[in-house]
Order: structure tokens, then C-alpha cells, then sequence
């Protein structure tokens, strides 16, 4: 096996290096503007005022499993997507270290899916119903603008589906490698006059590299556009996930995970923790430009999620008759719209709008068993129904004075609203019904000077705002009953520098200098069996550097690096616990130790041969520093080192397009943790990742 990989690593070097010599031959690729949307208005990403990345869905998909969106996302600097292994609980996602403490899910970063959020007006968000084969494109947005989307904007990813501009085509592939991984995807795209379409669907499924980790997951997304007329288009926009059953692992301490990465702890399975969830959503997106200077959009979208989790509290705990037990049933019906007017000048822009979301939450809670069977629902324990509102005006402009410079601002007032009525009340279960408001005014400011010709530099500076969400107001660390309204907004000041350039024919650089100063950092206080409670520590700080870079070496042979220096601590230091319940914090965590989940140093590398027919080769590099597992860091998660490798070959038979690829993940079979869970109270703080792993697939696709 060793011998296998070897002669596929020398055959690789050996296609690089031929590929090299021919680049010594031929001219370099003149890369066009780069425009981007995800500040509002198009412009090109070179020129603005803020860190923005776009990858394109060919890029994201090439040499991949199409898996997790994640997977694609290596190449931008401040963004770290961690594999976790467990599909019960989403990738973990953080950018510029907002949303590392994410027990599941992703916060502290908005998320959308062609305009639609897929965050909730109370910051809680998911990335799971992206269909890859379908995407077209992906801008990551990180710093002081990313506020101007109100609530939980350390970062934003908008993702949209591809616009075709072609005649119809059929897409189908199949997928298979270790561990038993499955996946069956087939999508249309075309352009027929005036109407345009993209469908997609896939199944994948997994036996997982740990126990007890197997999973399903069933994906479909439409996109279905109209010209009305010169000035008019109507977008409709449908998606599904769902998730029969993932089993959920849990963590391991460090001695398991040492053991055995993969094992599972006992309590998993006799608890059988594992998670269902289903969600269908719509939405409708009509711009009509007014006249010349002046254009109307608006969006609106609708959808229902239900989520069913089995959790691994203890019998013993659930004696308690203020305890809400260990099963989470949740019935999400949620809605919004954003209508904003856009002005157009020879030396001005204007947007200005009003973003309003709407969630209603029926949240149940039972005993994880009945009698003596556990991972069964039992008892009722828990009965609510939760609230979140927002209705966020905004304002932006941009101003270009001269050919050199370009200044932008904007201001947006968020407000959210919580509310729960509770309809579990029993002699010793009280009535915790409350409600709860968070507001703040977000401005934000920048500039940009063009020095020359592919070469800018820009200054920014803006207030961010983030709220607990529904999940973080759930449960109170001291057992008590009811939502946690003790729990604050967390408020953010960001500035941020950075050069943009073109140093020559066929290469961009981008370097980024920030630091965020928060004050009541949302933090978690305790986290056993899934579940975890959240409190306020006092100011954070997180200063960091992010540099990346591309250079198009020759038509068919591109490098790619990206680099990210990341220092996140404490500023004050406060109490936490260190079991549960906590009827109080009792545990000393030090100014200056630094925020959980973090890694201070990340590193990215590719190299990638594609021409457009033929074979095609690649390598791609990840290291990431240690990262530590709690606030008394205690303990940490080794830094690690690894390698990848993918060939594939594409081949053209009149109006079919074939292709074959086969890829190689780890290749030194590196044993390291892909996912840590923050303040783990049982010490299982490891996600392990996977060893060598292989994967092979199969492309077809017919243009008619």
C-alpha cells in the first residue's frame, strides 16, 4: 500500500513538473476584475474597502467528495471550517474566531443561500440544505462591513446557485470511499429565452469513521428565473434537507481518544444519541429597475424545520423535576422579507432597505428513557413556545470622489425581539414565560486608494452586535427552569487595514490586518451530554493577521496559498464551572488566557493542474496550530500537518462530457482532533479526524 501511494505521489510531481516547464513557454492568464455582490451592490472585490473572497462553484467542486461545503473553502484566509465527523452536528465554521464555541450548528456567522438567510433572526444558522453540485458561487465577507447584516455578523457567507447562461445540460455522478461513504447526485441547468432553471439532487450516505456515527442525508434544491421584460426578473428559489437519522458520537477525553480515535464513549450507546431533522423552504426574489439610476428588490421566503435529538443525560439527573430531560423535539416555522431601493449616480451609490425576520419555535423536551430502556422518548418534560423577531432598517452609500478613491459607509439599527410562553406547569414546574429585547445601531466606514495600477489600499472601522440565541437562552446552568434573559448582547468594535494587489500578469495578493474588541463575550459555561449552558464573560480581544494568494503560473496551472495569525484572549478574567449544575461559578478563569476553539495559526496550499480535457492532477496542504479545548485551558488540541492528493481524468465524446477522479486525504495517516467541543464538563472535549481515507468518483454530463 505504501509503494501504491509513493509511485502515485512521483507520478503527480512528475505531471507538475512537466506542466511547470511548459508555463516557462507560454503567457500568463490576464485575470479579470473579480465582482463580488455580498456588499449590496456589485463592485469589484479588488476595489472595496473590506476582506472579501469569492470561489467559484467549479473551483469549489474540482477534485472533491461535494460532501460538505467546507471542503472548498481551504483557500480563504480568517475562515476555519473544521470536520467534525459527526453529522448530528453540522460542520463547525468560524470566521476570525466568531462561532468556534458552536456547539452545533453555526453562529456568530450569517449565512445565506441565494439571498435567502439561512441564519435565523436569532443568530442560530446551518449550511446543511447547500446542494454543491448546484452552486455557482461563493463570497465570504469578514470585518467591520460584515455588521451592516445586523445580529451575529463576525463573518458572512452568501452562496448562490449557478446562473446559466448556456443551452440545457444534464449532470449526473456517483461517489464512493472509506468508511462507507455514498453519494448519488444528478442536476439540470439551462437557459431557454427568457427563462432559466437550475435543478439538483443528491444522496449521500456514511458509515462513519468513528462508532456509532453512521448518517443519511437527502438534498434538493430549484432555482427557476424570468426576464419580465428589459427592466424586470422574478427569481423562485426552493430547497429540502433531510436528515433520517445521524448517529452522534459524542466526544472523547484525551485518553480514549488516545486509545482508540475510533471509538465512542459507552454513554452514546446505551443512550443510542443520534438526531432526525427535516426542513423545506421557498422564496421569491422580484427586481425591476425603476429607470436608469433607480432600481426596487424584493425578497421573501418562508420554511419549516422539525428536529428530533436524543441526548445522553444521565437517569439519575432526570430525577429532578425541574429537569427538561434528554430528548429535544423542535417544530420551527419561520419567515422574513428585505425590500430595499438602490440609486445609481455617475460618482454615488445608495442602498437603502429594511430587513424583517420572523421565527416561531414549539420546543419539547422528554425523558431519554421509559422504565429501564434508554434512547426512547418517555416522559414530557418540557413545553413552549418560543418567539424571535427583527425588523432592521439600513442605509449605505459609496462614493467615488476621484478615479483613486472610493469611500463606503452604512448604518443599520437592529432590534430583536424574544419572547417565550411556557405551557409545562406543574406544582414544583413554575411558569417561566418572559420575554426579552437586544437593540444596537451598527455603523460602519472605509476607504480605498488605488496607489496604481493593481495596487489598493483601504482602512475600516464599525460596531458589530451579537445575541444568545434560542439554543444559548435554552437552559440555565444552575438546573433551574425556563429561559436564561440574564444572558447579554455581546457588543464588538472592529478596524481592520489591508493591501490589495495585482503584482504581476496572472497573480492577486491580499494582506489584512484587525483587531476586534468585544465586551460581554457570550461564553460557554457548561457543556455535558450535548448540551450546554452559556453566560457573559467580560471584554475580549482578537487581533490578527490574514494574507493570501493566487498565481495563474500558466493557462492550466494555478497556486494557491492562504495564511491566517489569529490571537484571541480574555481581557478580564471571570468565574465559570467546572460540573453541573452550577448553582455558581466557582472557577477562576485568568485575564489573558486565550478563547477556546481558536487556533493562532492557520496555513492553506494548493497546486492544481486542470487543463480541459485530459488528465488532471493536484496537491493540496493544511496546517493549523493547537487550539485549546476550554476557558482554563487546561488542555488543547495538537497542532497538525496534512497532505492530500487527487488525479482525475476528463474526456469529450461529441455531446458528452466524462470524468473520473480519485483523491487521497492524509496521506501520512496524521492521528489529529478535527473538531473540538468547547468546555466539554465530562472532559470529552476530542472529535477525532479520519486517518488515510480514499475516494472515488464518476462524472457524466450530456449538453443537449
Amino acid at each position: 500500500m505504501k509503494k501504491t501511494f509513493a509511485q502515485a505521489t512521483r507520478r503527480t510531481a512528475l505531471a507538475l513538473a512537466a506542466s511547470t516547464a511548459a508555463a516557462a513557454q507560454a503567457e500568463p492568464t490576464v485575470l479579470e476584475p473579480v465582482v463580488v455582490t455580498a456588499t449590496r451592490s456589485e463592485a469589484a472585490m479588488s476595489a472595496l474597502p473590506a476582506s472579501i473572497d469569492r470561489i467559484d462553484g467549479d473551483a469549489l467542486r474540482a477534485g472533491r467528495a461535494q460532501v460538505n461545503i467546507s471542503e472548498g473553502l481551504g483557500s480563504v484566509p480568517g475562515l476555519l471550517a473544521r470536520d467534525r465527523q459527526n453529522y448530528a452536528q453540522d460542520v463547525q465554521i468560524s470566521v476570525r474566531g466568531f462561532g468556534a464555541r458552536a456547539s452545533f450548528g453555526i453562529r456568530g456567522v450569517r449565512v445565506y443561500v441565494d439571498d435567502i438567510p439561512a441564519t435565523l433572526p436569532d443568530g442560530q444558522g446551518q449550511i446543511t440544505n447547500v446542494e454543491i453540485g448546484t452552486v455557482g458561487r461563493v463570497e465570504v465577507l469578514r470585518g467591520p462591513f460584515s455588521a451592516l447584516y445586523g445580529n451575529s455578523s463576525g463573518g458572512v457567507i452568501s452562496i448562490y446557485s449557478e446562473a446559466p447562461a448556456g443551452p440545457p445540460r444534464v449532470d449526473t455522478g456517483v461517489a464512493f470511499g472509506s468508511d462507507g461513504l455514498r453519494r448519488v447526485g444528478a442536476a439540470s441547468s439551462g437557459k431557454l429565452g427568457s427563462f432559466s432553471y437550475t435543478l439538483g439532487a443528491s444522496r449521500f450516505t456514511t458509515d462513519g469513521y468513528r462508532q456509532h456515527s453512521a448518517a443519511e442525508r437527502r438534498l434538493e434544491n430549484v432555482r427557476l428565473n424570468w426576464k419580465l421584460g428589459t427592466d424586470t426578473q422574478l427569481t423562485l428559489i426552493g430547497n429540502s434537507v433531510e436528515l433520517p437519522e445521524a448517529q452522534d458520537p459524542l466526544g472523547l477525553t484525551r485518553a480514549q481518544w488516545q486509545a482508540d480515535p475510533r471509538s465512542v464513549d459507552p454513554t452514546a450507546l446505551s443512550f443510542d444519541t443520534r438526531k432526525t431533522m427535516k426542513q423545506e423552504q421557498v422564496g421569491a426574489v422580484l427586481e425591476h429597475g425603476v429607470d436608469a439610476a433607480n432600481t426596487l428588490r424584493l425578497m421573501v421566503y418562508q420554511g419549516h424545520r422539525t428536529t428530533q435529538q436524543f441526548q445522553s443525560i444521565p437517569v439519575a439527573t432526570q430525577t429532578n423535576p425541574l429537569h427538561p430531560g434528554g430528548v429535544i423535539d423542535l417544530a420551527r416555522d419561520y419567515e422574513g422579507a428585505d425590500i430595499r431601493w438602490r440609486w445609481k449616480g455617475e460618482t454615488v451609490n445608495l442602498v437603502a432597505g429594511v430587513a424583517a425576520d420572523d421565527l416561531r419555535e414549539h420546543r419539547v423536551g422528554r425523558q431519554n428513557f421509559i422504565g429501564t430502556t434508554l434512547g426512547v422518548a418517555g416522559a414530557l418534560r418540557r413545553d413552549e413556545t418560543n418567539r424571535v423577531s427583527s425588523a432592521d432598517p439600513y442605509l449605505q452609500a459609496q462614493w467615488q470622489p476621484t478615479a483613486a478613491w472610493l469611500l463606503s459607509a452604512g448604518v443599520r439599527h437592529s432590534r430583536v425581539n424574544f419572547s417565550s410562553a411556557d405551557a409545562y406547569i406543574t406544582k414544583t414546574n413554575p411558569d417561566d414565560s418572559g420575554s426579552a429585547l437586544y437593540a444596537a445601531t451598527l455603523p460602519v466606514l472605509g476607504a480605498s486608494y488605488a496607489v496604481g495600477e493593481g495596487l489598493h489600499v483601504y482602512a475600516t472601522a464599525g460596531k458589530g452586535f451579537e445575541t444568545p440565541t434560542l439554543n444559548e437562552l435554552a437552559y440555565r446552568a444552575s438546573g433551574a427552569t425556563g429561559l436564561n434573559f440574564a444572558l447579554q448582547a455581546s457588543l464588538s468594535r472592529s478596524v481592520e487595514m489591508g493591501v490589495k494587489a495585482r503584482p504581476w500578469a496572472g497573480a492577486e495578493a491580499t494582506l489584512a490586518v484587525f483587531q476586534t474588541t468585544t465586551e460581554h463575550e457570550i461564553v460557554t459555561q457548561t457543556n455535558v451530554g450535548g448540551r450546554a449552558t452559556y453566560q457573559n464573560a467580560g471584554a475580549t480581544r482578537r487581533r490578527g493577521l490574514e494574507a493570501s494568494g493566487s498565481w495563474q503560473i500558466a493557462p492550466t496551472l494555478q497556486a494557491q496559498l492562504a495564511a491566517t495569525w489569529l490571537d484571541a484572549r480574555y481581557q478580564d478574567g471571570f468565574l465559570t464551572c467546572t460540573a453541573t449544575p452550577c448553582a455558581a461559578a466557582n472557577q477562576q478563569v485568568a485575564a489573558g488566557n486565550r478563547i477556546p476553539g481558536i487556533a493562532k495559526t492557520s496555513l492553506y496550499g494548493a497546486l492544481t493542474w486542470q487543463p480541459t480535457g485530459g488528465w488532471r492532477v493536484g496537491v493540496e496542504g493544511r496546517a493549523l496550530g493547537k487550539v485549546w479545548v476550554n476557558d482554563l485551558n487546561s488542555d488543547a488540541a495538537p497542532g497538525y500537518a496534512t497532505l492530500a492528493t487527487f488525479a482525475g481524468y476528463q474526456l469529450s465524446v461529441g455531446a458528452w462530457d466524462l470524468g473520473a477522479l480519485l483523491r487521497v486525504d492524509n496521506l501520512a495517516d496524521r492521528r489529529y482532533a478535527g473538531s473540538v467541543i468547547v468546555n466539554d464538563g465530562n472532559n470529552r472535549f476530542f472529535e477525532p479526524a479520519p486517518g488515510r481515507t480514499w475516494l472515488a468518483s464518476a462524472t457524466a454530463s450530456y449538453r443537449f
